[in-house]
């Protein structure tokens, strides 16, 4: 926010010089304790949000950075008992906001338009456990190959690999991916699970190809196979730990085998905002040094995913 002052008017002309100076006196004095006041109020500002002047001016202005996030993909950003949005990313981002000196405003979308809505500036980031990748920065359709957009970049955040859960006590003889072949699988739409598991269906032989079935969110996936509608599921390691250790009281599913490629989460920026992109890096390695993003990692149990240094499109 930026401090308004109040311009102020000397008196009118005196017959009598003297009381003309004391006008003008007493005007110069008034106008030196305003400037004190907005000074005062510019160094407070700075003081609270000592990263706000990296942001793009008009975000500054609104106050608000518009969030695209499938909110449905816990731990990493869902929706308590109350309705509140919680998460790792809600939490990193309210940390962020400190320093920027602006809201962070998560609007829920399906995973699979979040970069969609972006490009049409119906957000300004999406946050949402997006794998950084090649693919993605350069707008590339993973299944075609085709180039569908111009790509957006990364603000990377976190570091997460991919895991194959199933029912508890119940795993199939499933271990790796290759023992999915012939097998049902459930996932998110448009994740990086969704693409592996199609690369390795195309390995397994004839007629024991992979039956993928995709769903708008993950908790629509854990729920298909709480129900016997597949033989596992997969999702982002945090978001399949989380599954195991929390539905039904940890007795409905186990995780199966290692987790697998590794790669970094990212904040996703539309290309042509590099101002807002750099900003956020900014503000996200500010937290890391001052030992919010360490403590939002512990509070969540992530540690193990916790970087060191804020980077711009260190997806492979």
């Amino acid at each position: 926010m930026t401090a308004s002052s109040t311009r102020r008017t000397t008196a009118a002309h005196s017959r009598l010089a003297a009381v003309g100076a004391i006008a003008v006196a007493g005007a110069l004095m008034l106008t030196g304790c305003g400037d004190q006041t907005k000074d005062a109020g510019s160094d407070n500002a700075t003081a609270a949000a000592p990263l706000a002047d990296k942001l793009p001016q008009a975000i500054r202005d609104k106050g608000v950075i518009k969030v695209g996030s499938d909110i449905a993909y816990a731990p990493v950003e869902f929706k308590d008992s109350s309705g509140k949005v919680v998460g790792i990313d809600p939490d990193l981002a309210a940390a962020m906001g400190k320093q920027l000196g602006v809201d962070f405003q998560f609007e829920n979308g399906t995973f699979d338009t979040l970069i969609t809505g972006l490009r049409s500036k119906r957000y300004d980031i999406a946050m949402s456990a997006m794998t950084d990748t090649k693919d993605r920065q350069e707008g590339i359709d993973a299944d075609t190959g085709k180039k569908v957009g111009e790509g957006v970049d990364f603000v990377d955040y976190f570091t997460a690999g991919v895991s194959i859960y199933t029912k508890k006590g119940d795993d199939q003889g499933i271990k790796t991916w290759s023992d999915l072949c012939g097998k049902k699988i459930v996932l998110q739409r448009g994740t990086v699970s969704e693409d592996l598991a199609k690369a390795e269906s195309k390995k397994c032989p004839a007629g024991k190809k992979i039956a993928i079935e995709p769903f708008d969110n993950d908790q629509q996936a854990q729920t298909r196979l709480r129900a016997g509608g597949a033989d596992a599921g997969s999702s982002d390691f945090p978001v399949a730990a989380y599954a195991v250790k929390t539905s039904g009281g940890g007795k409905d599913f186990q995780l199966v085998g290692e987790q697998v490629e590794a790669a970094p989460y990212g904040i996703a920026v539309a290309k042509n905002q590099t101002q807002l992109r750099d900003a956020l890096k900014a503000a996200l390695d500010a937290v890391i040094a001052n030992g919010e993003y360490e403590k939002i990692m512990k509070k969540w149990g992530v540690t193990d995913g916790a970087i060191k240094e804020a980077t711009i499109n260190g997806g492979k």
